[in-house]
Protein backbone atom coordinates (compact mmCIF):
# COMPACT_ATOMS: atom_id res chain seq x y z
CA UNK A 1 0.00 0.00 0.00
CA UNK A 2 1.51 3.30 -1.14
CA UNK A 3 -1.28 5.61 -0.02
CA UNK A 4 -4.53 5.28 1.92
CA UNK A 5 -6.13 8.55 3.01
CA UNK A 6 -9.54 9.99 3.70
CA UNK A 7 -9.77 13.62 2.63
CA UNK A 8 -12.14 16.02 4.40
CA UNK A 9 -14.93 17.09 2.06
CA UNK A 10 -14.53 20.78 1.22
CA UNK A 11 -18.28 21.25 1.00
CA UNK A 12 -18.77 20.09 4.59
CA UNK A 13 -15.81 22.07 5.89
CA UNK A 14 -17.13 25.21 4.22
CA UNK A 15 -20.66 24.77 5.56
CA UNK A 16 -19.33 24.14 9.07
CA UNK A 17 -17.35 27.37 9.00
CA UNK A 18 -20.05 29.53 7.39
CA UNK A 19 -22.71 28.46 9.89
CA UNK A 20 -20.71 30.02 12.75
CA UNK A 21 -22.47 33.07 14.28
CA UNK A 22 -19.91 35.48 12.80
CA UNK A 23 -21.22 34.74 9.28
CA UNK A 24 -24.91 35.36 10.00
CA UNK A 25 -26.15 37.85 7.40
CA UNK A 26 -23.23 37.17 5.06
CA UNK A 27 -23.45 36.82 1.31
CA UNK A 28 -21.39 33.94 -0.07
CA UNK A 29 -20.45 32.65 -3.50
CA UNK A 30 -18.35 29.52 -3.80
CA UNK A 31 -17.22 27.33 -6.69
CA UNK A 32 -16.73 23.66 -5.86
CA UNK A 33 -16.24 20.32 -7.59
CA UNK A 34 -19.64 19.01 -6.48
CA UNK A 35 -22.86 18.00 -8.24
CA UNK A 36 -25.90 20.27 -8.15
CA UNK A 37 -27.86 18.24 -5.59
CA UNK A 38 -25.07 18.47 -3.01
CA UNK A 39 -24.60 22.20 -3.62
CA UNK A 40 -28.31 22.97 -3.32
CA UNK A 41 -28.59 20.97 -0.09
CA UNK A 42 -25.67 22.92 1.35
CA UNK A 43 -27.28 26.22 0.32
CA UNK A 44 -30.39 25.25 2.28
CA UNK A 45 -28.35 24.49 5.37
CA UNK A 46 -26.60 27.85 5.07
CA UNK A 47 -29.90 29.69 4.58
CA UNK A 48 -31.16 28.15 7.82
CA UNK A 49 -28.11 29.68 9.53
CA UNK A 50 -28.84 33.12 8.06
CA UNK A 51 -26.26 32.96 5.25
CA UNK A 52 -27.27 33.86 1.69
CA UNK A 53 -25.18 31.48 -0.41
CA UNK A 54 -24.87 30.52 -4.04
CA UNK A 55 -22.67 27.47 -4.61
CA UNK A 56 -21.61 26.93 -8.20
CA UNK A 57 -19.67 24.34 -10.16
CA UNK A 58 -15.93 24.94 -10.56
CA UNK A 59 -16.02 22.46 -13.45
CA UNK A 60 -17.49 23.89 -16.69
CA UNK A 61 -19.02 26.95 -14.95
CA UNK A 62 -20.56 28.44 -18.10
CA UNK A 63 -22.37 25.22 -18.95
CA UNK A 64 -23.67 24.95 -15.39
CA UNK A 65 -24.85 28.57 -15.47
CA UNK A 66 -27.14 27.73 -18.37
CA UNK A 67 -28.21 24.41 -16.85
CA UNK A 68 -28.95 25.80 -13.39
CA UNK A 69 -29.80 29.48 -13.77
CA UNK A 70 -31.37 29.99 -17.21
CA UNK A 71 -34.66 28.78 -18.69
CA UNK A 72 -33.33 27.62 -22.07
CA UNK A 73 -36.81 27.37 -23.60
CA UNK A 74 -37.31 31.14 -23.32
CA UNK A 75 -34.18 32.12 -25.27
CA UNK A 76 -34.29 33.59 -28.77
CA UNK A 77 -30.57 34.36 -29.13
CA UNK A 78 -27.38 34.08 -27.11
CA UNK A 79 -24.05 35.84 -27.60
CA UNK A 80 -21.11 34.47 -25.62
CA UNK A 81 -17.77 36.24 -25.45
CA UNK A 82 -15.28 33.77 -24.06
CA UNK A 83 -11.91 34.50 -22.40
CA UNK A 84 -8.56 34.48 -24.14
CA UNK A 85 -5.90 33.97 -21.54
CA UNK A 86 -2.11 33.45 -21.51
CA UNK A 87 -0.88 29.93 -20.81
CA UNK A 88 -4.02 28.46 -22.40
CA UNK A 89 -4.78 27.48 -26.01
CA UNK A 90 -6.91 30.06 -27.79
CA UNK A 91 -9.88 27.67 -28.02
CA UNK A 92 -9.61 26.49 -24.40
CA UNK A 93 -12.68 28.34 -23.08
CA UNK A 94 -14.60 27.75 -26.31
CA UNK A 95 -14.10 24.02 -25.78
CA UNK A 96 -14.98 24.35 -22.10
CA UNK A 97 -18.39 25.73 -23.18
CA UNK A 98 -19.16 22.48 -25.03
CA UNK A 99 -21.87 21.27 -25.75
CA UNK A 100 -23.81 24.54 -25.43
CA UNK A 101 -24.13 24.83 -29.21
CA UNK A 102 -26.26 21.68 -29.12
CA UNK A 103 -28.21 22.48 -25.95
CA UNK A 104 -29.09 25.97 -27.24
CA UNK A 105 -30.23 24.69 -30.62
CA UNK A 106 -33.55 26.61 -30.45
CA UNK A 107 -31.72 29.89 -29.87
CA UNK A 108 -29.38 31.58 -32.32
CA UNK A 109 -26.00 31.19 -30.63
CA UNK A 110 -22.87 33.21 -31.36
CA UNK A 111 -19.46 32.67 -29.80
CA UNK A 112 -16.92 35.50 -29.92
CA UNK A 113 -13.33 35.56 -28.73
CA UNK A 114 -12.82 38.14 -26.02
CA UNK A 115 -10.06 40.75 -26.02
CA UNK A 116 -9.45 40.66 -22.31
CA UNK A 117 -7.45 38.50 -19.90
CA UNK A 118 -10.25 38.31 -17.37
CA UNK A 119 -11.46 34.84 -16.42
CA UNK A 120 -15.06 35.67 -17.23
CA UNK A 121 -17.57 34.91 -19.94
CA UNK A 122 -19.67 37.91 -21.04
CA UNK A 123 -23.19 36.96 -22.09
CA UNK A 124 -26.02 38.71 -23.87
CA UNK A 125 -29.31 36.83 -23.67
CA UNK A 126 -32.32 37.87 -25.74
CA UNK A 127 -35.62 36.27 -24.73
CA UNK A 128 -38.43 35.34 -27.06
CA UNK A 129 -40.43 38.20 -25.53
CA UNK A 130 -37.59 40.53 -26.74
CA UNK A 131 -36.31 41.34 -23.28
CA UNK A 132 -32.53 41.37 -22.99
CA UNK A 133 -30.17 40.45 -20.16
CA UNK A 134 -26.42 40.70 -19.72
CA UNK A 135 -24.45 38.42 -17.46
CA UNK A 136 -20.87 37.81 -16.42
CA UNK A 137 -19.95 34.23 -15.58
CA UNK A 138 -16.77 33.77 -13.57
CA UNK A 139 -14.52 30.84 -14.53
CA UNK A 140 -12.19 30.25 -11.56
CA UNK A 141 -8.76 29.03 -12.65
CA UNK A 142 -5.25 28.99 -11.28
CA UNK A 143 -1.83 29.19 -12.90
CA UNK A 144 0.46 26.43 -11.71
CA UNK A 145 3.55 24.50 -12.78
CA UNK A 146 3.18 20.72 -13.05
CA UNK A 147 5.85 18.08 -12.43
CA UNK A 148 6.88 18.24 -16.09
CA UNK A 149 7.75 21.91 -15.64
CA UNK A 150 4.85 23.16 -17.77
CA UNK A 151 2.78 26.16 -16.72
CA UNK A 152 -0.92 25.33 -16.87
CA UNK A 153 -4.17 27.19 -16.37
CA UNK A 154 -6.58 24.82 -14.61
CA UNK A 155 -10.06 25.07 -13.04
CA UNK A 156 -10.03 25.45 -9.28
CA UNK A 157 -12.31 26.19 -6.33
CA UNK A 158 -13.05 29.78 -5.33
CA UNK A 159 -14.66 31.64 -2.42
CA UNK A 160 -16.24 35.10 -2.22
CA UNK A 161 -17.77 36.38 1.02
CA UNK A 162 -19.18 39.79 1.99
CA UNK A 163 -21.28 41.45 4.68
CA UNK A 164 -20.48 39.22 7.66
CA UNK A 165 -19.92 40.40 11.19
CA UNK A 166 -16.34 39.25 11.30
CA UNK A 167 -15.46 41.82 8.64
CA UNK A 168 -12.99 41.46 5.81
CA UNK A 169 -14.47 40.42 2.49
CA UNK A 170 -13.01 37.36 0.79
CA UNK A 171 -12.25 36.83 -2.92
CA UNK A 172 -9.67 34.09 -3.31
CA UNK A 173 -8.88 30.61 -4.49
CA UNK A 174 -10.39 27.78 -2.44
CA UNK A 175 -8.23 24.64 -2.60
CA UNK A 176 -10.71 21.78 -2.80
CA UNK A 177 -10.83 18.13 -1.82
CA UNK A 178 -11.11 17.18 -5.51
CA UNK A 179 -7.82 18.89 -6.29
CA UNK A 180 -6.25 17.51 -3.14
CA UNK A 181 -7.14 13.92 -4.08
CA UNK A 182 -5.39 14.36 -7.41
CA UNK A 183 -2.35 16.05 -5.88
CA UNK A 184 -1.92 13.40 -3.20
CA UNK A 185 -1.98 10.60 -5.74
CA UNK A 186 0.59 12.38 -7.88
CA UNK A 187 2.82 13.13 -4.90
CA UNK A 188 2.64 9.60 -3.50
CA UNK A 189 3.50 7.95 -6.80
CA UNK A 190 6.19 10.43 -7.85
CA UNK A 191 8.07 10.15 -4.53
CA UNK A 192 7.77 6.36 -4.19
CA UNK A 193 10.86 4.23 -4.70
CA UNK A 194 10.45 2.36 -8.00
CA UNK A 195 12.78 -0.12 -9.72
CA UNK A 196 15.39 1.35 -12.03
CA UNK A 197 14.24 -0.60 -15.09
CA UNK A 198 10.79 -0.62 -16.71
CA UNK A 199 8.26 -2.07 -16.25
CA UNK A 200 8.18 -0.73 -12.70
CA UNK A 201 5.16 -2.73 -11.53
CA UNK A 202 2.57 -5.19 -12.74
CA UNK A 203 -0.55 -3.21 -11.82
CA UNK A 204 -0.53 0.19 -10.14
CA UNK A 205 -4.03 0.51 -8.72
CA UNK A 206 -5.50 3.92 -7.84
CA UNK A 207 -8.90 3.58 -6.16
CA UNK A 208 -10.76 6.82 -5.47
CA UNK A 209 -14.19 6.90 -3.84
CA UNK A 210 -15.75 10.24 -4.75
CA UNK A 211 -19.18 11.47 -3.61
CA UNK A 212 -21.68 12.73 -6.14
CA UNK A 213 -23.37 11.62 -9.35
CA UNK A 214 -22.91 12.15 -13.06
CA UNK A 215 -25.33 14.42 -14.92
CA UNK A 216 -26.56 13.35 -18.40
CA UNK A 217 -27.06 16.38 -20.65
CA UNK A 218 -29.68 15.02 -23.03
CA UNK A 219 -27.46 15.40 -26.09
CA UNK A 220 -25.86 12.28 -27.54
CA UNK A 221 -23.68 10.59 -24.95
CA UNK A 222 -22.70 13.84 -23.24
CA UNK A 223 -22.59 13.74 -19.43
CA UNK A 224 -21.00 15.95 -16.83
CA UNK A 225 -18.86 13.57 -14.80
CA UNK A 226 -16.35 14.69 -12.21
CA UNK A 227 -15.54 11.02 -11.65
CA UNK A 228 -14.62 10.38 -15.26
CA UNK A 229 -12.60 13.60 -15.49
CA UNK A 230 -10.59 12.58 -12.43
CA UNK A 231 -9.98 9.11 -13.88
CA UNK A 232 -8.59 10.65 -17.05
CA UNK A 233 -6.41 13.18 -15.26
CA UNK A 234 -4.97 10.66 -12.81
CA UNK A 235 -4.22 8.07 -15.49
CA UNK A 236 -2.53 10.31 -18.04
CA UNK A 237 -0.72 12.40 -15.42
CA UNK A 238 0.85 9.29 -13.91
CA UNK A 239 1.78 8.02 -17.34
CA UNK A 240 3.50 11.35 -18.06
CA UNK A 241 5.31 11.31 -14.72
CA UNK A 242 6.74 7.86 -15.38
CA UNK A 243 7.72 8.89 -18.91
CA UNK A 244 9.50 11.93 -17.48
CA UNK A 245 11.21 9.80 -14.84
CA UNK A 246 12.54 7.48 -17.56
CA UNK A 247 13.77 10.38 -19.68
CA UNK A 248 11.11 9.82 -22.34
CA UNK A 249 9.16 12.51 -24.11
CA UNK A 250 5.54 13.02 -23.05
CA UNK A 251 3.29 10.85 -25.19
CA UNK A 252 5.97 8.22 -25.96
CA UNK A 253 3.88 5.16 -26.82
CA UNK A 254 6.79 2.71 -26.66
CA UNK A 255 7.23 3.28 -22.92
CA UNK A 256 6.38 0.31 -20.67
CA UNK A 257 5.84 1.37 -17.03
CA UNK A 258 3.27 -1.35 -16.30
CA UNK A 259 -0.53 -1.28 -16.13
CA UNK A 260 -1.83 1.91 -14.48
CA UNK A 261 -5.38 1.32 -13.27
CA UNK A 262 -7.33 4.43 -12.28
CA UNK A 263 -10.59 3.29 -10.66
CA UNK A 264 -12.77 6.26 -9.66
CA UNK A 265 -16.19 5.37 -8.27
CA UNK A 266 -19.24 7.24 -7.08
CA UNK A 267 -19.36 5.92 -3.55
CA UNK A 268 -20.61 7.24 -0.22
CA UNK A 269 -20.21 10.73 1.24
CA UNK A 270 -16.49 10.57 1.99
CA UNK A 271 -13.56 11.07 -0.39
CA UNK A 272 -11.05 8.28 0.05
CA UNK A 273 -7.86 7.68 -1.97
CA UNK A 274 -5.87 4.44 -2.11
CA UNK A 275 -2.79 3.63 -4.20
CA UNK A 276 -1.18 0.20 -4.25
CA UNK A 277 1.05 -2.00 -6.38
CA UNK A 278 -0.71 -5.28 -7.19
CA UNK A 279 -0.16 -8.42 -9.29
CA UNK A 280 -1.69 -8.47 -12.75
CA UNK A 281 -5.33 -9.55 -12.76
CA UNK A 282 -5.95 -12.62 -14.89
CA UNK A 283 -9.56 -13.29 -13.92
CA UNK A 284 -12.11 -12.58 -16.65
CA UNK A 285 -15.36 -10.65 -16.32
CA UNK A 286 -18.24 -12.98 -17.13
CA UNK A 287 -20.27 -11.54 -20.04
CA UNK A 288 -23.41 -13.42 -21.19
CA UNK A 289 -23.26 -14.67 -24.75
CA UNK A 290 -25.27 -12.59 -27.24
CA UNK A 291 -26.02 -12.72 -30.98
CA UNK A 292 -22.95 -10.85 -32.10
CA UNK A 293 -24.52 -9.40 -35.26
CA UNK A 294 -26.95 -7.45 -33.05
CA UNK A 295 -24.87 -7.27 -29.87
CA UNK A 296 -25.95 -4.24 -27.77
CA UNK A 297 -22.88 -4.42 -25.51
CA UNK A 298 -19.21 -5.38 -25.90
CA UNK A 299 -18.62 -9.10 -26.26
CA UNK A 300 -16.92 -11.21 -23.63
CA UNK A 301 -13.44 -12.52 -24.46
CA UNK A 302 -14.64 -16.14 -24.45
CA UNK A 303 -17.33 -15.37 -27.03
CA UNK A 304 -14.84 -13.49 -29.23
CA UNK A 305 -12.67 -16.60 -29.28
CA UNK A 306 -15.64 -18.87 -30.07
CA UNK A 307 -16.88 -16.68 -32.92
CA UNK A 308 -13.40 -16.52 -34.37
CA UNK A 309 -12.94 -20.29 -34.24
CA UNK A 310 -16.28 -20.76 -36.02
CA UNK A 311 -14.91 -19.00 -39.10
CA UNK A 312 -12.59 -21.86 -39.90
CA UNK A 313 -9.20 -21.47 -41.58
CA UNK A 314 -5.65 -21.46 -40.28
CA UNK A 315 -5.42 -20.25 -36.71
CA UNK A 316 -2.46 -18.40 -35.21
CA UNK A 317 -1.88 -16.66 -31.91
CA UNK A 318 0.42 -14.70 -29.65
CA UNK A 319 0.38 -14.08 -25.92
CA UNK A 320 -0.08 -10.93 -23.88
CA UNK A 321 1.94 -9.91 -20.84
CA UNK A 322 -0.73 -11.41 -18.56
CA UNK A 323 -0.77 -14.62 -20.61
CA UNK A 324 -4.02 -14.03 -22.52
CA UNK A 325 -4.27 -15.34 -26.06
CA UNK A 326 -4.21 -12.95 -29.03
CA UNK A 327 -5.92 -15.07 -31.66
CA UNK A 328 -6.29 -14.73 -35.40
CA UNK A 329 -7.60 -16.69 -38.36
CA UNK A 330 -6.18 -16.83 -41.90
CA UNK A 331 -8.44 -17.77 -44.80
CA UNK A 332 -6.55 -18.47 -48.02
CA UNK A 333 -8.31 -17.43 -51.24
CA UNK A 334 -7.77 -16.33 -54.83
CA UNK A 335 -8.41 -12.60 -54.32
CA UNK A 336 -6.01 -9.90 -53.14
CA UNK A 337 -5.33 -10.40 -49.44
CA UNK A 338 -6.37 -7.94 -46.72
CA UNK A 339 -5.62 -7.90 -42.98
CA UNK A 340 -8.46 -6.80 -40.69
CA UNK A 341 -7.72 -6.08 -37.04
CA UNK A 342 -9.45 -4.45 -34.07
CA UNK A 343 -9.07 -3.94 -30.34
CA UNK A 344 -5.59 -2.38 -30.47
CA UNK A 345 -6.87 -0.07 -27.74
CA UNK A 346 -8.81 -2.01 -25.13
CA UNK A 347 -11.54 0.59 -24.50
CA UNK A 348 -12.50 0.83 -28.21
CA UNK A 349 -15.00 -1.98 -28.46
CA UNK A 350 -17.17 -1.57 -31.57
CA UNK A 351 -14.37 -2.54 -33.94
CA UNK A 352 -14.07 -5.94 -32.25
CA UNK A 353 -17.63 -6.84 -33.21
CA UNK A 354 -17.30 -5.14 -36.60
CA UNK A 355 -14.20 -7.20 -37.44
CA UNK A 356 -15.95 -10.46 -36.57
CA UNK A 357 -19.01 -9.53 -38.62
CA UNK A 358 -16.88 -8.52 -41.60
CA UNK A 359 -14.88 -11.75 -41.35
CA UNK A 360 -18.08 -13.81 -41.24
CA UNK A 361 -19.34 -12.08 -44.40
CA UNK A 362 -16.00 -12.58 -46.19
CA UNK A 363 -15.85 -16.25 -45.18
CA UNK A 364 -19.04 -16.76 -47.20
CA UNK A 365 -17.52 -15.01 -50.25
CA UNK A 366 -16.01 -17.25 -52.94
CA UNK A 367 -12.28 -16.65 -53.24
CA UNK A 368 -12.02 -14.30 -50.26
CA UNK A 369 -8.43 -13.98 -49.02
CA UNK A 370 -7.92 -12.39 -45.62
CA UNK A 371 -6.70 -12.61 -42.05
CA UNK A 372 -8.54 -11.24 -39.05
CA UNK A 373 -7.40 -10.46 -35.51
CA UNK A 374 -10.53 -9.19 -33.73
CA UNK A 375 -8.87 -8.45 -30.37
CA UNK A 376 -5.22 -7.42 -30.43
CA UNK A 377 -5.07 -6.16 -26.84
CA UNK A 378 -6.90 -8.64 -24.57
CA UNK A 379 -5.28 -7.32 -21.36
CA UNK A 380 -6.58 -3.82 -21.98
CA UNK A 381 -9.96 -5.16 -23.10
CA UNK A 382 -10.26 -7.30 -19.97
CA UNK A 383 -9.50 -4.24 -17.82
CA UNK A 384 -12.17 -2.28 -19.70
CA UNK A 385 -14.78 -4.96 -18.94
CA UNK A 386 -13.69 -4.97 -15.30
CA UNK A 387 -13.86 -1.17 -14.86
CA UNK A 388 -17.04 -0.70 -16.87
CA UNK A 389 -18.85 -2.96 -14.40
CA UNK A 390 -18.71 0.06 -12.06
CA UNK A 391 -18.56 2.98 -14.51
CA UNK A 392 -20.16 1.78 -17.77
CA UNK A 393 -20.59 5.31 -19.18
CA UNK A 394 -16.98 6.37 -18.77
CA UNK A 395 -14.37 6.24 -21.55
CA UNK A 396 -11.91 4.47 -19.21
CA UNK A 397 -8.62 5.28 -20.90
CA UNK A 398 -6.75 3.31 -18.25
CA UNK A 399 -7.77 0.33 -20.41
CA UNK A 400 -6.43 1.88 -23.62
CA UNK A 401 -2.94 0.39 -23.60
CA UNK A 402 -1.54 -3.05 -22.84
CA UNK A 403 -0.60 -4.47 -19.45
CA UNK A 404 2.91 -3.17 -20.17
CA UNK A 405 1.43 0.32 -20.42
CA UNK A 406 2.46 0.79 -24.06
CA UNK A 407 0.62 1.01 -27.36
CA UNK A 408 1.30 -2.38 -28.94
CA UNK A 409 1.60 -0.98 -32.48
CA UNK A 410 4.63 1.06 -31.39
CA UNK A 411 6.45 -1.82 -29.70
CA UNK A 412 9.97 -2.22 -31.06
CA UNK A 413 11.84 -4.57 -28.74
CA UNK A 414 11.60 -8.34 -28.50
CA UNK A 415 9.66 -10.16 -27.25
CA UNK A 416 6.83 -8.52 -29.18
CA UNK A 417 4.03 -10.34 -27.33
CA UNK A 418 0.70 -9.12 -28.82
CA UNK A 419 2.29 -7.47 -31.85
CA UNK A 420 3.71 -10.78 -33.09
CA UNK A 421 0.15 -11.84 -34.04
CA UNK A 422 -0.05 -8.93 -36.51
CA UNK A 423 3.37 -9.81 -37.90
CA UNK A 424 2.28 -13.41 -38.42
CA UNK A 425 -0.91 -12.29 -40.18
CA UNK A 426 1.12 -10.19 -42.60
CA UNK A 427 3.53 -13.07 -43.22
CA UNK A 428 0.69 -15.46 -44.01
CA UNK A 429 -1.24 -13.08 -46.25
CA UNK A 430 1.36 -10.84 -47.82
CA UNK A 431 -1.38 -8.20 -47.51
CA UNK A 432 -0.78 -4.73 -48.92
CA UNK A 433 -3.83 -3.29 -47.13
CA UNK A 434 -4.41 -3.32 -43.39
CA UNK A 435 -7.86 -2.27 -42.17
CA UNK A 436 -7.43 -1.29 -38.52
CA UNK A 437 -10.76 -0.67 -36.76
CA UNK A 438 -10.61 1.91 -33.97
CA UNK A 439 -12.88 4.03 -31.80
CA UNK A 440 -12.61 7.19 -29.74
CA UNK A 441 -14.65 8.99 -27.04
CA UNK A 442 -18.36 9.38 -27.74
CA UNK A 443 -18.43 12.44 -25.47
CA UNK A 444 -16.14 15.19 -24.25
CA UNK A 445 -12.71 14.21 -22.95
CA UNK A 446 -11.15 16.54 -20.38
CA UNK A 447 -8.29 16.73 -17.89
CA UNK A 448 -9.54 19.56 -15.66
CA UNK A 449 -6.64 19.65 -13.21
CA UNK A 450 -3.96 19.65 -15.93
CA UNK A 451 -5.05 22.50 -18.16
CA UNK A 452 -8.43 21.04 -19.13
CA UNK A 453 -7.58 19.95 -22.72
CA UNK A 454 -6.01 16.45 -22.86
CA UNK A 455 -2.31 16.92 -23.52
CA UNK A 456 -1.04 15.14 -26.67
CA UNK A 457 -4.63 14.24 -27.58
CA UNK A 458 -5.99 17.70 -28.37
CA UNK A 459 -7.74 16.64 -31.58
CA UNK A 460 -9.80 14.04 -29.72
CA UNK A 461 -11.49 16.31 -27.17
CA UNK A 462 -15.01 16.18 -28.65
CA UNK A 463 -16.63 13.81 -31.17
CA UNK A 464 -16.96 14.66 -34.84
CA UNK A 465 -18.71 11.51 -36.06
CA UNK A 466 -17.36 8.48 -37.94
CA UNK A 467 -14.20 9.35 -39.84
CA UNK A 468 -11.32 7.64 -41.64
CA UNK A 469 -7.55 7.94 -41.52
CA UNK A 470 -5.51 6.70 -44.50
CA UNK A 471 -1.76 6.30 -44.11
CA UNK A 472 0.07 5.25 -47.23
CA UNK A 473 3.56 4.80 -48.62
CA UNK A 474 4.70 7.49 -51.03
CA UNK A 475 4.22 5.36 -54.16
CA UNK A 476 0.70 4.34 -53.13
CA UNK A 477 -1.01 7.73 -52.98
CA UNK A 478 -3.25 7.24 -56.03
CA UNK A 479 -4.64 3.84 -55.01
CA UNK A 480 -5.02 5.11 -51.44
CA UNK A 481 -7.17 8.03 -52.63
CA UNK A 482 -9.23 5.72 -54.85
CA UNK A 483 -9.79 3.36 -51.96
CA UNK A 484 -10.91 6.12 -49.56
CA UNK A 485 -13.30 7.46 -52.19
CA UNK A 486 -14.84 4.01 -52.71
CA UNK A 487 -15.13 3.27 -48.98
CA UNK A 488 -16.79 6.59 -48.14
CA UNK A 489 -19.18 6.21 -51.08
CA UNK A 490 -20.34 2.85 -49.72
CA UNK A 491 -20.57 4.17 -46.16
CA UNK A 492 -22.70 7.08 -47.37
CA UNK A 493 -25.37 4.56 -48.31
CA UNK A 494 -25.62 3.23 -44.74
CA UNK A 495 -28.95 4.57 -43.42
CA UNK A 496 -28.51 7.39 -40.93
CA UNK A 497 -24.72 7.63 -41.06
CA UNK A 498 -24.45 10.85 -43.08
CA UNK A 499 -27.00 12.56 -40.83
CA UNK A 500 -25.15 11.26 -37.77
CA UNK A 501 -21.89 12.78 -39.02
CA UNK A 502 -23.44 16.11 -39.97
CA UNK A 503 -24.94 16.55 -36.51
CA UNK A 504 -21.61 15.90 -34.81
CA UNK A 505 -19.62 18.04 -37.22
CA UNK A 506 -21.91 21.04 -36.85
CA UNK A 507 -21.34 21.14 -33.09
CA UNK A 508 -17.66 20.22 -33.43
CA UNK A 509 -17.00 23.17 -35.73
CA UNK A 510 -18.66 25.66 -33.37
CA UNK A 511 -16.63 24.56 -30.34
CA UNK A 512 -13.27 24.17 -32.11
CA UNK A 513 -13.48 26.84 -34.78
CA UNK A 514 -12.13 24.45 -37.42
CA UNK A 515 -12.53 21.04 -39.01
CA UNK A 516 -8.95 20.12 -40.08
CA UNK A 517 -10.32 17.32 -42.24
CA UNK A 518 -10.65 16.58 -45.93
CA UNK A 519 -14.29 15.90 -46.70
CA UNK A 520 -14.80 12.99 -49.10
CA UNK A 521 -18.37 11.96 -49.90
CA UNK A 522 -19.48 13.84 -46.77
CA UNK A 523 -17.04 11.96 -44.54
CA UNK A 524 -14.18 13.59 -42.66
CA UNK A 525 -10.87 12.02 -43.67
CA UNK A 526 -7.23 12.47 -42.74
CA UNK A 527 -4.83 11.29 -45.45
CA UNK A 528 -1.07 11.29 -44.97
CA UNK A 529 2.09 9.78 -46.33
CA UNK A 530 3.60 7.47 -43.73
CA UNK A 531 6.41 5.01 -44.47
CA UNK A 532 6.80 3.52 -40.98
CA UNK A 533 4.00 1.01 -41.57
CA UNK A 534 4.91 -2.44 -42.90
CA UNK A 535 2.05 -2.39 -45.40
CA UNK A 536 1.69 0.21 -48.19
CA UNK A 537 -1.85 1.20 -47.15
CA UNK A 538 -3.34 1.33 -43.67
CA UNK A 539 -6.97 2.37 -43.38
CA UNK A 540 -7.93 3.33 -39.82
CA UNK A 541 -11.58 3.77 -38.87
CA UNK A 542 -12.58 6.03 -35.99
CA UNK A 543 -16.08 5.66 -34.58
CA UNK A 544 -17.05 7.52 -31.36
CA UNK A 545 -17.80 4.27 -29.56
CA UNK A 546 -16.39 4.60 -26.06
CA UNK A 547 -19.30 4.15 -23.61
CA UNK A 548 -22.14 3.52 -26.07
CA UNK A 549 -24.67 0.72 -25.73
CA UNK A 550 -27.90 -0.58 -27.21
CA UNK A 551 -28.92 0.64 -30.66
CA UNK A 552 -26.02 3.10 -30.69
CA UNK A 553 -23.53 0.25 -30.23
CA UNK A 554 -25.19 -1.85 -32.97
CA UNK A 555 -25.03 1.19 -35.28
CA UNK A 556 -21.33 1.57 -34.47
CA UNK A 557 -20.26 -2.00 -35.15
CA UNK A 558 -22.41 -2.10 -38.29
CA UNK A 559 -20.53 0.95 -39.59
CA UNK A 560 -17.23 -0.72 -38.69
CA UNK A 561 -18.24 -3.89 -40.55
CA UNK A 562 -19.34 -1.92 -43.61
CA UNK A 563 -16.07 0.00 -43.67
CA UNK A 564 -14.03 -3.22 -43.56
CA UNK A 565 -16.11 -4.88 -46.29
CA UNK A 566 -16.02 -1.73 -48.43
CA UNK A 567 -12.24 -1.54 -48.09
CA UNK A 568 -11.85 -5.22 -49.01
CA UNK A 569 -14.05 -4.84 -52.07
CA UNK A 570 -12.46 -1.59 -53.21
CA UNK A 571 -8.94 -2.96 -52.80
CA UNK A 572 -9.75 -5.99 -54.90
CA UNK A 573 -11.26 -3.77 -57.58
CA UNK A 574 -8.14 -1.60 -57.58
CA UNK A 575 -5.85 -4.63 -57.62
CA UNK A 576 -7.86 -6.17 -60.45
CA UNK A 577 -7.37 -3.06 -62.56
CA UNK A 578 -3.61 -3.16 -61.84
CA UNK A 579 -3.84 0.31 -60.34
CA UNK A 580 -1.77 -0.72 -57.34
Amino acid sequence: MILDETIPRTLETLVSELTLPAYRGARVEAWLFEDEAARRAAESRLAAAGVEARLRSAYKPLLHFFLEEVDLATLASVTIRYPLYPNAPCQRFLLEAYPLAALLKEAKTTFEAGDQEELEYFLTLVRKDRTMEEHRVFAPNRLHVDLLGQTLLSPTGWLKTAGHAGGGDTDCRLATDYESAFERVIAAVSTHSWPAVEPYFEELRIRIDLPGRDRPLGYGEETVSLHEALHEDVYFSLLEIFQHRAGRTAGDRTFQPGQIVADVRAYGDTLRVRVSAEPLTTEETVVPRQPFATAPTPLGIAQIQRELAALGGTSFEARSRAGRAVQGIYRRGTEAAVLISAGQHGNETSGVVGALRAAEALAARLGAHFAVIPLENPDGYALHLRLSAHQPRHMLHAARYTAFGDDLEYRVNEPLYELSARHEALRLTGAKLHVNLHGYPSHEWTRPLSGYIPRNFEMWTIPRGFFLIMRHHAAWRKPALRLVDAVTARLAALPGLIEYNRQHLSVFEVHTGETAFTMINDFPCLISEEDRYAVPMTLITEFPDETIYGEAFVFAHTAQMEAALAAYGAYNTISGSAAG
